[in-house]
């Protein structure tokens, strides 16, 4: 069967989408021995450009997704499928030897939970040894609004955003003492309400940096990166291993429409994030762009 890059098929309707994934992925199991695990994970963090991310990422002759999707979402949601699982949805060993030119892939998955999910790191560095991973942050204030528009226009949420803030830590509570208690293991809230705590990126990067190690991590600021991409992509291009390509083109992928944040609330929130802002720029050795702005300073 042939893999074509994920970015470049049309849109399919669901069912017929349902029927191609699931024949791809008993061929994928049937030939799983001859396929090749992830070189790099994007791993978040959610609403902050990781579809725009991998589909540009996805243009460079030198980068293979899994087939047909973005993401798997074995280190989260699968993890009880088992390792062989998840390598039957990855090309094979053959197709990544061929791409760029016969000078060889990096197979790439983008799953944003993967930066939030509190044992995913540990579970990373486990299964993929040299696996690089790719972060990419946002505004967390505008993270939250985004991800809440997000939630509600998939049917996981109900309440409107300010008192769904209200409820998060309720909603959260025991969360990572479920996760933790079995591979299967899921939390509906800890996975589509947790508006603030996913905006704390620093403990959740600290995490990753106990795992992997601070050398394969590369943070992304969104703002900055999106504006001029052609600018900032070749360190990235260079993090992984690849060459430099000149025909990337970004677009802008899963916007969803939505109200003005109330200036009042959004002046609250950045206050509520202050202070994990300033342990991610002492960490990241940067002033994030949204802490910036003349209207943060």
């Amino acid at each position: 069967m042939p893999v074509l890059p994920w970015a470049a098929r049309r849109p399919l309707p669901d069912p017929v989408k349902g029927a191609v994934r699931a024949a791809a992925d008993l061929a994928g199991q049937a030939t799983r021995g001859r396929r090749a695990l992830p070189g790099a994970l994007l791993a978040g963090a959610q609403r902050c450009g990781t579809t725009t991310l991998f589909r540009a990422l996805l243009q460079h002759p030198g980068v293979l997704g899994p087939t047909l999707r973005k993401g798997v979402h074995y280190f989260d949601t699968g993890y009880g499928r088992g390792l062989d699982w998840y390598r039957g949805r990855f090309p094979t060993r053959r197709a990544v030897r061929a791409a760029g030119g016969g000078a060889g892939a990096v197979v790439c998955e983008s799953s944003p939970y993967y930066l939030f999910h509190p044992l995913c790191a540990e579970r990373i560095a486990a299964d993929l040894p040299g696996v690089k991973v790719v972060v990419i942050l946002r505004d967390p204030v505008e993270r939250a609004y985004s991800a809440h528009a997000h939630e509600t226009a998939r049917g996981y949420e109900s309440l409107p955003f300010e008192r769904a803030l209200e409820r998060e830590e309720e909603r959260l509570a025991g969360a990572g003492e479920l996760l933790a208690s079995s591979p299967r293991a899921r939390s509906h809230h800890h996975q589509h309400h947790a508006y603030l705590a996913r905006g704390r990126y620093i403990d959740q990067l600290l995490r990753l940096e106990k795992h992997l190690g601070r050398d394969r991590l590369h943070v992304i600021d969104a703002d900055p990166f999106l504006a001029d991409p052609e600018r900032h992509l070749p360190a990235l291009e260079e993090f992984l291993g690849l060459p430099h390509h000149g025909g990337i083109r970004f677009g802008r992928h899963n916007a969803r429409p939505r109200a003005p944040l109330p200036p009042a609330l959004r002046r609250e929130l950045a206050a509520r994030f202050e202070e994990d802002d300033a342990r991610l720029a002492g960490w990241w050795g940067r002033t994030p762009s949204w802490r910036d702005r003349p209207e943060r300073r």
